[in-house]
Formats: C-alpha cells, structure tokens, sequence
C-alpha cells in the first residue's frame, strides 16, 4: 500500500521548465557563451552541478560556474518567476491524495527559497508534510540524494510505500537508485520515450487526478 507520495515541483505542480531554460540562457549569454533555449530546456530538472558539465568545460565550471548559477538565480526570480502559474489540479490532487491517508512530500532540485515560492504559487503550503531542496544535499538530481533525504524526514518508510510523482528522466532516475517507484508527467514537455522507465505516463497533475483510482498512487 501507498503510504506516502514525494512529487517534484519544477513542470510537475508548476509550469517553469521554459522560464527556468531562459535564464540559464541569459546568465550563459552574460558569460559569453550562446547556448541554445532548446538544449538549456533538455537538462532542466538537475541540479546545477549536473548541468553546467553539459555545456562548459572543468576550467570554465571552475572560473565561473558559480557565479554564474547565482546570476542564473538572480534573473530567474527577476525577469521570470512572475510568469510562472501552478497546473490546473495541482491542489486538488493534493487534497485527494491525503484524503486517502497518505502523506506528500516535495523533492526539488530548487533552492530553499526558491521552493518555498514555489509552493506558494501552487497553493498547497498546507498540504506538504516534508521537503528536501538542492540547499539540502550534496549532490542533485539524477543523483538519489534528494529522495533519500525525504526518506529520512517521513520516517523511513518501506520503498514500496513509496510512489515518486515527476516530469523529467532526471525525476524518475533518481527515484529508481533511491529504490522508489515512480510516474511521469508529460507537463514539463520531456518526450515519452525518456520517461518509459516510469510505472505509468500521464499528461497532466489534472489527468493523474481523473485517473486517481486507477493509477499507481491508490494501491
């Protein structure tokens, strides 16, 4: 049985995969390199220190990868953050989900901050029984680190109880080496053939919703 849901947050519960693709862009272009939105959009859903290896070399992540991640942040909440809306059905399926006795948890490779305006934006800051963020672990996604914390803060419960909500491989790798199961969503635009690792697919927070009863959170 289900004991407990860990969803992401970024293209999971909030429309943000594009917002975030286009201040990295920016910040990249601030640094001197032309990065395409496209490529930028791929990689969306790892932490910082699994995305800047994609795009700059060792010596470059070293000079200025970490100012660079601040910029990124600091253009983020800037110029993008006001455009970002929760899913339809986000808080409804929160509200399902602890109807039935299970507890959430939030696994974003966000910052600390970053997630509690998150949250917000998505109207579930009293459905949330535990949290772990980027601010929290070491290493991010795809690394386990994030679900592994989570873990730890609803107690340890068995791996089976566990059902992991996300929209990007990166969501559904971390989740596998974490020993938990886990759903895609289509939301954050990732190709099905990248999430076919998922137990089930679905399009949307809404379309889990609808399809609650059969799906892989109500066993």
């Amino acid at each position: 049985m289900i004991t407990c849901v860990v969803f992401d947050v970024d293209g999971t519960l909030v429309d943000s995969v594009d917002q975030h693709a286009s201040a990295f862009q920016d910040a990249f272009a601030e640094f001197g390199r032309s990065v395409p939105h496209s490529e930028i959009r791929m990689q969306i859903g790892k932490g910082l220190e699994n995305l800047l290896p994609v795009f700059l070399s060792q010596e470059e992540i070293g000079e200025f990868g970490e100012a660079l991640g601040k910029r990124k942040g600091e253009i983020f909440r800037k110029r993008y953050f006001h455009s970002i809306k929760a899913f339809p059905g986000v808080r409804e399926l929160f509200k399902r989900v602890r109807r039935d006795g299970r507890r959430i948890a939030l696994a974003s490779s966000a910052g600390r901050e970053e997630l509690s305006a998150l949250k917000a934006c998505a109207g579930i800051e009293d459905l949330v029984d535990a949290e772990t963020c980027a601010s929290s672990v070491k290493r991010t996604k795809p690394e386990p680190d994030i679900y592994e914390t989570v873990l730890g803060q609803l107690g340890h419960p068995a791996p089976e109880e566990v059902m992991c909500v996300g929209d990007t491989p990166y969501d559904i790798e971390a989740a596998a080496r974490a020993g938990l199961g886990s759903i895609a969503l289509r939301s954050g635009g990732f190709p099905d053939i990248t999430l076919l690792a998922a137990a089930r697919i679905y399009d949307s927070p809404q379309d889990l919703l609808i399809n609650y009863d059969d799906s892989p959170l109500n066993r």
